[in-house]
């Protein structure tokens, strides 16, 4: 198949000349494989898996005709026309140069779900990114678009995919879609209805190789977006990403504040979520949206979220009633600040989510005294302005995992008089020690904090076994 014929491909279009490749049999190259198949394309899949054996995914996949390679994710096998890759794939990774160097087409998730919308019944997608709160922000997203009446789901980087979500023969109202960085490079037609960058740090560099790449990729989000793009007034570099993107014509730039809002913003007046963006008077007047109470954590950055998903939600027309219903019935996604357990007047936190040093530092302003539970596997991250920045609050600190000499360093530097404990155990048992290192450093009113600021793949599955893993431990202290 010609290239030109393959980078028009729709969901209506022929497929049955089209080999693609497949990178990762997670549950996005799981679904990209099936509706490739399904379409009638033929399907080779590699995954950097030694082997298959077992892997239900793996069995459905064969059974329906596709080529499943393990243990080599860096050859191109040999005639393949279009590579798909799975989220989480580094756009530096071999695979990534290979099919450019052959000159292919390379769709991520993102990219292969807009193409397979059903032409007839194409709902809006509301795009959120960013550093940190992308997850919170999509379920609450959700939760308004549902309590508005809407048949609508959050999808992406969270919970279905957004194939699996779009090949869904029952039509949607709007889909929220949580888009994560190593996406954002090879999307090229995607335009959402609305789209936000929550902020932006530094994360993911070893992905990327560089800040500025991570930055460029994240402002694709803005990319074609139509009603809104919305930025964050306390993050600079968000609002140069909206001025510099190529927007739909008609699509207005919306700005979030925690202070009194201007005109074309949502932000907090007292305790309420106001509105001067989506409402005819904007000049003279602000719209209640909700109260601050409404949320069941409603911290700093949990209110930056909040006003993230309504404006989204406004954007794509939801009435302030049901933004209000819908923020009051969102749910906090485990393992993001979530209290565990009081034991002796201790309180035990998991925010095991916190997987950089931006979300570890959000994490710890929310407390006053803390003993710090850190480390993992860095992302090539620097530590140093994250501990002067921490040190105050700091009462010890507890390291785990394969870069805890990196924070361990940064300490030393900058916060020497702060207590360290390591643990050098890189089993997940190994938390049960580091909870006991806590619980021995930690006096009575202060928070026992896991905000590790590393990614957790050194150690355990994901961050949400981390999680599970801590409050095991905690508990087995309260027994």
């Amino acid at each position: 198949m010609q290239r030109s014929s393959i980078t028009s491909l729709q969901r209506d279009s022929e497929w049955s000349g089209l080999h693609a490749l497949v990178v990762g049999l997670g549950v996005a190259g799981f679904a990209a494989a099936d509706a490739l198949i399904h379409l009638g394309a033929r399907v080779t899949i590699i995954d950097k898996a030694d082997s298959m054996e077992g892997n239900e995914r793996a069995t459905i996949l064969d059974i329906l005709g596709a080529t499943i390679v393990c243990g080599d994710d860096t050859t191109l096998p040999e005639g393949v026309e279009l590579v798909v890759l799975s989220p989480g794939v580094s756009p530096l990774a071999p695979i990534v140069a290979a099919a450019r160097a052959a000159d292919l087409p390379i769709w991520g998730e993102i990219e292969l779900a807009w193409r397979l919308r059903e032409p007839d019944a194409q709902a809006p997608w509301l795009a959120i990114t960013g550093t940190n709160g992308k997850t919170t922000t999509t379920l609450m997203l959700e939760s308004i678009l549902v309590s508005s009446g809407r048949r609508a789901i959050a999808a992406g980087n969270i919970g279905r995919s957004l194939v699996e979500v779009v090949m869904d023969p029952t039509p949607w109202d709007a889909i929220a879609v949580e888009i994560g960085a190593p996406q954002l490079p090879f999307v090229d037609s995607m335009s959402a209805q609305a789209a936000v960058c929550l902020n932006l740090a530094p994360d993911h560099i070893d992905l990327f190789g560089s800040f500025e790449a991570y930055r460029d990729a994240k402002a694709r989000v803005y990319e074609r977006a139509q009603v809104a793009a919305i930025y964050n007034e306390s993050d600079p570099e968000t609002l140069h990403m909206v001025e510099q993107a190529e927007v739909i014509e008609g699509c207005r730039a919306i700005g979030l504040t925690l202070a009194i809002p201007d005109i074309s913003m949502l932000g907090v007046v007292d305790e309420y979520l106001v509105d001067r963006a989506f409402l005819a008077d904007r000049r003279d007047s602000a719209l209640e949206l909700a109260e601050i109470s409404d949320l069941k954590i409603p911290a700093r950055h949990n209110i930056e979220n909040a006003l993230a998903a309504s404006a989204l939600a406004r954007a794509h027309g939801v009435d302030a009633k049901h933004v209000r219903a819908g923020l009051k019935a969102w749910e906090p996604a485990a393992h993001r600040i979530a209290t565990v357990a009081v034991i002796n007047d201790v309180t035990y936190i998991d925010d095991s989510k916190a997987t950089n040093t931006h979300a570890a530092l959000t994490s710890i302003k929310a407390y006053e005294s803390i003993v710090w539970i850190a480390g993992g596997m860095a992302k090539g991250q620097d530590f140093e302005q994250l501990v002067i920045d921490a040190a105050p609050r700091l009462k010890g600190v507890v390291l785990l995992g394969v870069d805890q000499e990196l924070i361990a360093q940064a300490i030393e530097r900058h916060a020497p008089s702060v207590p360290v404990q390591r643990v050098k155990d890189s089993q997940p048992e190994a938390m049960y020690d580091v909870v006991a290192k806590a619980r021995e450093m930690a006096k009575s009113g202060d928070t026992v904090l896991l905000a590790p600021g590393c990614a957790s793949w050194d150690m355990y599955r994901d961050y949400g076994h981390r999680g599970d893993m801590f409050a095991s431990a905690v508990r087995a202290l309260g027994e």
